[in-house]
């Protein structure tokens, strides 16, 4: 076995434990791969076009970005504050708790690209869960707005996570069944998709606490 095809994992843990940029750390953790096994420097960058060219949608982020700055530009979390301001006992805890369970519902049902980071969190879901900090505790210091943000932006990860696994279709699902199989295990996508609920379900549990503890917390700093 060439143990040199491995150097793009430490190329990657180098690259990200200096928190250099994981773009340029992952493309050079392929190129030093695909050097070390030997293919010429063109045939690496005809392997980066094939696979950019087999995943055109990712483009789509070029269009997204853009409208997202013009909703924003023209109100749109100012009007997320005003909604979430006018429902009666709103917290932030209890809000982000709802959206967990919309995300990983969406996700189980293969709707991974529904919402994201880009598409529903800084747009939507965080402005609303600061919003309703704010309306229960009154302003928010610089650290425990960031914090909020960043349960925002947790919730969605979990979500889409420990649901996307329940579709069976997912490429999660494929890459591991084409591992196991790789080591002599067979197995139907189905199987993993069932034994994929019961985490989906913990991980709701236990997110769900931590953001009910989160809730004491703002109301604990508030009441300092």
């Amino acid at each position: 076995m060439n143990y040199w095809l491995l150097i793009g994992i430490l190329v990657v843990v180098i690259g990200f434990a200096l928190r250099l940029n994981p773009l340029l750390v992952v493309a050079a953790a392929a190129g030093a791969t695909g050097l070390a096994a030997g293919m010429a420097p063109l045939a690496i960058v005809a392997a980066f076009g094939k696979s950019f060219n087999d995943s055109r949608f990712v483009t789509i982020i070029y269009i997204l970005l853009p409208v997202i700055g013009v909703l924003e530009r023209y109100g749109l979390q100012e009007r997320a504050r005003t909604l979430i301001a006018g429902v009666r006992g709103a917290s932030t805890g209890r809000l982000l708790i709802a959206y967990l369970l919309f995300r990983q519902a969406t996700a189980a049902l293969g709707l991974v690209s529904i919402a994201g980071h880009a598409q529903t969190v800084r747009p939507l879901v965080a402005p609303m869960a600061e919003a309703a900090a704010e309306l229960a505790h009154g302003p928010l210091d610089p650290p425990t707005r960031e914090r909020v943000k960043a349960f925002a932006a947790a919730t969605d990860n979990v979500g889409v996570f420990f649901g996307e696994d329940i579709f069976v279709a997912i490429g999660s699902i494929l890459l591991i069944i084409g591992f196991l199989k790789q080591n002599g295990i067979e197995l139907a996508p189905f199987q993993l998709s069932v034994w994929a609920i019961p985490s989906a379900i913990a991980a709701f549990a236990i997110h769900g606490v931590r953001l009910l503890l989160l809730d004491r917390r703002l109301r604990r700093d508030a009441a300092r």
